[in-house]
This record gives C-alpha cells, structure tokens and sequence, in this order.
C-alpha cells in the first residue's frame, strides 16, 4: 500500500510500557473501513519492549514510530505527534485501547455533516461489558473516543500540570472553536487495566508519588488528580532544590535509603546539610503517600533498580537506612537478604498488624532479627516487638525516633490570632481523619460550646456521611477546611486553642501483648500540632501502655479527659490553657527531624562500629 499523499485522519498513538496492548490496537486500525489514515507512534521513553512491538508494522508505509529519549508526559508526547501530524482531522489510539471496524468513517462523517463542529465523539464499551453513548460516568471523553479538526492549539505538558482531566488539558481549549457532535454509536473500547494513566495518577491507589515511580518522572510536578488537591512541587520544594550542595565533611557516612520517605520527605535533607552523602534506593509500587525517588527537592542520587547490586558494590555505602511503613517492608527484606555485607539499620512505623493482615509478617520480623540496628517510633513499639521473639529483645543497638518528623524550616512562621480571642468560644482542630470522634462525640462538645474545625479529604467521600450526620447534631459547631501544606501550618492552625490526637479508649491494661496500633502510635498529626504550639487533645488511658500518653505526659504537651463534660471543664481555665500553648511553642523544635539528627547519626556510627571493617570484611553481593 502506497502513503496516501494527503491522508484524511492522523491518528496519534501515545505508549508507554505497553508493548503486550499495542499489537491488539494495531490490529483495530489495520482493519478500519477508512483506510486513508497515518499512525503516528511516540514511545514516550518505554523501558519495555515497545519498539519491538511496532516494529512488524512498520511495513506498512502509513506508520510511523517516533521514540522519545525519556518520558515526558502525555500532553508532550502529544504535541509531539500533533507537529508530525499531515491530516485535516486528528484522532487518538492509546496503545491498550481498540477501535471498531467503522469508528474512523462515522467520526469523520460526523465532522463532514456538521461544518460547525470541531469535535466528534462516539460511544464506548468500557469496564469490559458496559457502554456509554458518550461520556463514561465521572470520566472525560477519553482519547480513543475522539476525532477533531486541527486547529493551532497545543495539549496541556507536565511542566504546566499534571492531570487526568483531559477537558483541562486539551478538549476545553477546542470548544472555542466550535461545538461537539455526536455519532450515536458504540464504535470502540476504552480497556480497563490497573495501568491505565488516571489510575496511575489518582488516590487512594494512585497519587503523586506513584505516578513518579511509574513514569521515572525526575522534575517537580505540579499535580491534580480530578478527585485530589493541587500539589505544586515547584513552589514547595524551590527553596530546597536550589540550595548548593553541602560539600562532604570529612567523616561523612555514604547512606543509602532503602524502601519509601512516608510522609514530610525533604527532612532527610538534614543529614546531607551535615555533610553526609544520600543515595536512594526505592520501592517500585508506592502508596500515594509514600515518597520516592527521583524526590522532587534534590540531593539524593537514585540507584536504578535494574542491576542496583552492582551499584551499590561501586558505591560502598557506609550503611543502609532501610524505611519506613509497611508497604515497604517486602523490599527492605529483599535488599537485606541481598546485602550481608553492609550494615543495615531498619527503622519502622507502620504498622505490624497490617503486615499481618497482608502476609508479610515473617519479613517484617526477619528484618528486625537481623538489623544490625533497629528504630521504633515508639518505646511501647519497641517493648511490644520484645514480646514477640527472643531474637528481637537482644542487644543490638536500638534508638527509639518517630519515622517522619517535619524538617525544621518548613514549619516556621507566625501564628495567626485566635478565634476565641474574636468570638470568646473555644475552638479545637482535627488536622486529617477524626479518629474517634464520633458524630454524638462531636456533639457533645457543641453541647460544652466547643467548635471542631476539620481538614481533611473529605472530598473523596469518605467522610460525607459522617459530615451530614455530624452537621445535623452538632450544628454550627463543626466547620470543614481544606487540606493545608507543612509551609502553612503555623499559620493556620495556630488560630486554635488545641488539636485532637487520635481520640480512643484502650483495653491493654499495661500489658503490652493487648496493645493494638491505636496504643503503639506515635501519629503525624502531633508534630504538626505541635508546630503550631497548639495543647493536644486526647482521652485519659491512665492505667494502660499508650504511647501518646506517655509523651505527653513526659513533655505536659495537652489535656487527658473521661469525656467531653470533662473536656468542657478543663478547657475553661484560660489561663492554664495559655500556658500550655506556650510551652508547646517553647518545645515544638522537638518534633523536628533537625533536632534529632543527631542522635541519628550518633546510632549510625554505633551500628558501623559493630561491624568488622571494610579491610576485615568483603562486600559480598550476588551477581
């Protein structure tokens, strides 16, 4: 078949790590009954299999492989078609979705009977066996479904945003051209896989941090799923990005992460700032909370996951820092078992009993058994691990630091003036889930005159139900806020009179074998309270091993209470709850990773020193 000299269609085929779908794409366009196309292919950087998946198709004159060095997103990698594009009319074959035999003649008839339509759209088989006569339910038009005329607008690129709204991106900018036509008919399938890209991108299962890993995406994103916030890397992470690197003091320590950063990332900057060398070695299927590399404040070098043995051999790190949650505990095991020769430190948060639940309780023992040093968040943490296994109550070196304290410059500011100071009420904050705070909680502290301010993703609606019911008890009581960034904690939360830990009654009676996680944790939330100089609210578990209680108690951080009557009562001496927000002020540096770096490195050296030498002991890794 000869190249048509002006072809009546582009169709842009944008892949990435789908070389097993494509075939089946080919195949849909190969058998169209408009035959007077060209296929554009971009492999937007696939580490897989992809070219030789086009390859066999490349005889035919009509298609092209355009093959980008690395990935640079969907909108780049558009464009990058849509400038080698021919044709008056464009449309889209995603290489995992499928077209029917008559998809590209109805949509170009659709455009030919409609001169004032620049966009036509057909239905679509979707989750398998369901279809949509346009739209799928909550979804944009998807590409496969569209056709358009050319016009000079360009796609959204992942430097302006990333997003999976493709009305955002592209489709929002035809309709100033014209309108959108219908063809009535179910001509192709959007096919439903876990790798599609808006499932990649989007939360709970998706996110910020797995959209990085799955693209290798190595610049700071701005980043908004359509059910997330914006996240703006640029603005939050400049400051750090650009500073110079701190020159390697002389008995600086190589110190290899292993696994995922939680939450607040960028404190690990506090060991480079000591002169310390960080590489990072991470899991390859984050939670959209976990941090991983490439990390968007710099500083870290990555070690490729393909052959990182050898890296690791060419890099001889003094120590591996292996972290944090439990997603990240199969990985951390691996390299453990992978690495004989090189200390290990493991450091764990959370949480065992999901480690349980997922059948990664014997990793997550095994690598406490065979740490050279072991950190828990907590001393009931450690004291509970000691209960499970002779091994784990040895003496190895031990340390006892929170996992994912914030770094010190990003919880600075002034605080802002009190509410109470406005209206005389007392106003309490739960910054995230209100854990235990029942809607007849929340009602009885409106019935003690006392507001609950909520910031939390509520948007997601996993809370609505708890809000409708809530609002109906508690009335004006209960005010709902967006999530809030570290930089602005100070600000925003230090306009209240306190904040809510985790709000639970505990049943080990001192004994720690009964302890459950509620007793064991040490939760984000009290660093970021704390920041702000803000008492902590929590129930009084007097009597039993509860490790906020033990805290708080240890640095007089808050109030303990039976009940909300309680609560009421000791909240309205004023004067004593000044006093504890300043001391909460006066120590607050203390739930800063800065503070305890120290220490940290402190450990560090102990865990190295325990080892044989360098000149003693071979670095020993497979192959």
């Amino acid at each position: 078949m000869r190249t048509p000299i002006s072809p009546r269609v582009s169709v842009l085929m944008p892949t990435f790590r789908q070389a097993p779908f494509l075939p089946r794409a080919a195949q849909s366009l190969l058998a169209q009954s408009l035959t007077e196309w060209e296929l554009i292919v971009v492999d937007d950087g696939s580490p897989d299999e992809t070219a030789k998946a086009v390859e066999p198709y490349l005889a035919d004159p009509r298609i092209t492989l355009h093959r980008l060095e690395r990935n640079v997103g969907l909108g780049a990698a558009l464009n990058h078609a849509l400038s080698h594009a021919r044709a008056p009319l464009v449309a889209y074959l995603p290489s995992d979705d499928v077209y029917y035999r008559d998809h590209l003649e109805d949509l170009a008839a659709a455009l030919g009977a409609h001169p004032g339509a620049t966009l036509a759209y057909s239905g679509v088989r979707h989750h398998y066996n369901r279809t949509a006569a346009g739209r799928v339910d909550g979804e944009p038009l998807q590409l496969v479904q569209v056709m358009h005329r050319r016009t000079g607008e360009r796609w959204l690129e992942r430097d302006e945003l990333t997003t999976d709204d493709l009305d955002r991106m592209y489709w929002g900018r035809l309709a100033a051209h014209g309108t959108a036509v219908s063809t009535g008919r179910v001509t192709c399938e959007w096919v439903n896989h876990p790798h599609q890209r808006h499932k990649i991108m989007r939360e709970p299962e998706g996110g910020i941090n797995t959209y990085r890993a799955y693209y290798g995406a190595r610049e700071p994103l701005r980043f908004q799923s359509t059910v997330g916030h914006l996240t703006d890397e640029p603005l939050r992470f400049r400051p750090y990005r650009e500073r110079p690197p701190t020159p390697p003091a002389p008995d600086g320590l190589k110190i290899l992460l292993v696994g995922e950063l939680a939450y607040n990332p960028e404190r690990v900057l506090a060991l480079t700032e000591r002169g310390h060398r960080l590489y990072g070695l991470w899991m390859d299927r984050p939670h959209w909370y976990n941090w991983v590399g490439p990390l968007p404040f710099g500083h870290v070098q990555d070690i490729p996951r393909e052959n990182w043995r050898a890296a690791v051999r060419e890099i001889k790190p003094d120590v591996i820092y292996g972290l944090l949650n439990w997603q990240a505990v199969p990985f951390a095991h691996h390299v453990l078992t992978e690495n004989p020769g090189v200390p290990f430190v493991w450091h764990f948060k959370e949480g065992p009993f999901i480690c349980l639940e997922r059948g990664t309780w014997r990793e997550l023992v095994e690598l406490y058994a065979r740490a050279d040093g072991r950190i828990y968040c907590s001393p009931e943490m450690r004291d509970w691990f000691g209960t499970l296994a002779p091994e784990l109550a040895t003496g190895r070196p031990t340390l006892v630091l929170d996992g994912d304290l914030p770094k010190r410059e990003s919880v600075r500011g002034e605080r802002s003036p009190k509410l109470s100071d406005r209206d005389g009420e007392l106003h309490t904050v739960v910054p995230g889930r209100p854990i235990g705070l029942h809607s007849e909680t929340v009602a009885d502290l409106a019935a003690q005159g006392i507001h609950l301010h909520f910031y939390g993703e509520y948007t997601h609606g996993q809370w609505r139900e708890w809000i409708e019911r809530t609002r109906s008890l508690a009335g004006r009581f209960l005010h709902l806020h967006p999530n809030v960034s570290q930089e602005d904690w100070v600000r925003e939360f230090s306009r209240y009179d306190a904040g809510w830990l985790h709000f639970f009654r505990s049943g080990n009676g001192g004994e720690l074998r009964r302890s459950n996680w509620d007793d064991l944790n040490i939760p984000a939330r009290m660093a970021t309270l704390a920041a702000a100089g803000l008492p902590m609210l929590q129930g009084d578990n007097t009597g039993h091993a509860v490790a906020t209680q033990t805290l708080a108690r240890e640095l007089d951080l808050g109030y303990f209470f039976r009940d909300m009557g309680d609560l009421g009562a000791q909240l309205q001496d004023r004067e004593r709850l000044h006093r504890l927000g300043e001391h909460v002020w006066a120590i607050r540096d203390e739930f800063t990773f800065d503070h305890h770096v120290g220490r940290l490195i402190a450990f560090f050296r102990e865990v190295i020193g325990q080892r044989p030498t360098r000149a003693e002991a071979t670095l020993h890794l497979p192959g």
